[in-house]
């Protein structure tokens, strides 16, 4: 299985048994959610994690998903409200006192709201078009009937929120979890490049370098500014919950596709995510809708696809990622048999050309397998994102890119040591003392082989190694 599994953990998985079949079952990602939980709480799951990693012996990554800004409404004076189609209701700080009243203090959110604008409350349960902005609330015009209760999530679809995408307790949190060690962050309600370079600058500011950031787009605002999030992001999330607020859910499945490929053509990781495999939180197979659903998501090439409640506090844990190990499987066999020749390079970039001709060169020879020296992850991430069928090993002598390469489709991370000044010297030495590679196998081999006395290069060279 060349695909990645990002498995959130939670009650259901916490258990050591549990880790070590999601671990043989080849998750190498775990999600630790931080809008359900604190760096401490999730401190002795860590350091389960730890110590199944070291007996394994191979990278796992720890992903922290930080809360980011929810907005909410108020409390209403009598919760549960009960919503009719086609009535007025108020939103804002008008008077409370009135049935139709719902209360909402970040009044500076509804500045740029205007008549027939749509706002959703209920995560997104009920819509309502605006009629009217005053100085202090905005009258609504139900689309649904139902009901709301105090504290529900309420969203602008459309529009740009004067909002911090990193609250305070985000901060915190991401603080408290560089001090954890966890190894990437997702970053929720990104909005532009400028979210991003604020998380980096505070790990560089901790601990001395930036964690891997994965940009959950959520919002059409990111999706307005996909190309500079993607000149920044180390990897994207479709974040299809939130993001389905924001757009028609007819969209939705469009939206997808076009973020994928975007993420194809500048050769970063991208995972698909929510309701993935949802009915299996309570039943021990999944519908034929969410087989097909996940199937595709890979046949349009994510590298990653994620579980959340389904292994968090779902009942069948292990049994969802056997489902997804087996659509994964099915689905890449599909890829290798019906396309034509590899994608071209999606941009004009000579490291790009490079890892497409090493991909070219291991189909015609029909290589065992493609080595990639790499001390950021560049040059094993530009291989996948062509996805050829040999196996692509990245072989780094800094663990910390290791545990990234592991959002990689295709790359098996692997950790070697620098005792060798030259990277192409360290790549032949580990094939000869590997078991994995027999004799007379061909290995296309591509790195960033540096000058002399310089520490590291780009993208810059192939070579056929036969064993």
């Amino acid at each position: 299985m060349r695909t990645k599994i990002v498995a959130t953990l939670g009650p259901a998985s916490q258990k050591i048994d549990v880790l070590k079949q999601l671990l043989q079952l080849g998750v190498r990602i775990f999600r630790l959610n931080f809008s359900h939980g604190s760096a401490k709480d999730f401190a002795p799951l860590v350091q389960k994690v730890r110590t199944l990693e070291e007996e394994l012996g191979e990278p796992i990554t720890l992903l922290q998903d930080l809360c980011g800004p929810k907005i909410r409404i108020g409390q209403l004076k009598k919760s549960p409200l009960t919503i009719h189609k086609g009535h007025l209701y108020f939103l804002g700080k008008g008077d409370e006192g009135a049935k139709n009243f719902i209360p909402f203090k970040e009044l500076s959110l509804l500045e740029h709201l205007r008549p027939k604008d749509i706002v959703k409350i209920s995560d997104g349960g009920l819509s309502f078009e605006v009629q009217k902005n005053t100085a202090t609330e905005l009258v609504l015009k139900a689309k649904d009937s139902g009901i709301i209760s105090s504290g529900k999530g309420i969203t602008f679809p459309g529009k740009k929120l004067n909002v911090p995408s990193i609250t305070s307790k985000d901060k915190k949190d991401l603080i408290e979890g560089l001090e954890l060690g966890l190894d990437a962050v997702a970053l929720s309600f990104v909005q532009g490049p400028e979210d991003i370079a604020q998380a980096k600058a505070i790990c560089e500011k901790h601990i001395g370098r930036s964690l891997p950031i994965i940009a959950k787009l959520e919002r059409q605002a990111a999706l307005d500014r996909l190309e500079d999030i993607l000149a920044i992001a180390d990897g994207i999330m479709v974040a299809r919950g939130d993001l389905g607020l924001e757009c028609p859910l007819p969209k939705l499945p469009f939206i997808q596709k076009h973020i994928i490929k975007s993420c194809r053509k500048f050769g970063k990781p991208v995972i698909v995510a929510t309701q993935m495999l949802l009915s299996m939180v309570n039943n021990p197979m999944p519908t034929r809708a969410e087989t097909t659903d996940v199937a595709n998501a890979i046949l349009d090439s994510t590298d990653c696809v994620m579980l959340s409640e389904e292994t968090a506090i779902g009942k069948y844990p292990a049994e969802c990622v056997e489902y997804l190990k087996q659509i994964a499987e099915e689905a890449e066999k599909n890829i290798f048999r019906t396309r034509k020749s590899l994608p071209e390079p999606g941009l004009d970039h000579p490291e790009t050309f490079i890892a497409h001709a090493a991909c070219v060169l291991a189909s015609e020879l029909k290589a065992k397998a493609l080595l990639a020296h790499t001390n950021s992850g560049t040059t094993a991430r530009l291989l996948s994102s062509f996805r050829p069928e040999q196996p692509i090993y990245g072989l780094s002598p800094d663990k910390h890119i290791s545990k990234y390469m592991n959002f990689f489709w295709g790359v098996i991370p692997t950790f070697i040591q620098d005792t060798l000044e030259d990277h192409l010297r360290r790549v032949e030495f580990y094939i000869e003392n590997s078991s994995l590679f027999q004799k007379q196998d061909i290995l296309v081999v591509t790195a960033g082989h540096p000058k002399n006395k310089e520490q590291q290069a780009p993208t810059n060279l192939i070579k056929v190694y036969i064993k």
